[in-house]
């Protein structure tokens, strides 16, 4: 999941996508003080130890 924050005096708004790209395309487009995350899950199978 990646996560697009972005803050302003006013308020503070989190906006999630599941991939990078969509996440990627959107920060481009967004103004302002902005951070974009990648949120790991630690029970995700895709980043899981193989052969371990």
């Amino acid at each position: 999941m990646w996560v697009i924050t972005v803050y302003s005096k006013e308020n503070t708004k989190m906006f999630e996508f599941d991939t990078e790209t969509e996440a990627r395309d959107a920060f481009n487009k967004i103004q302002g003080c902005k951070i974009l995350s990648e949120i790991v899950y630690f029970n995700d199978p895709r980043f899981a130890l193989v052969g371990v």
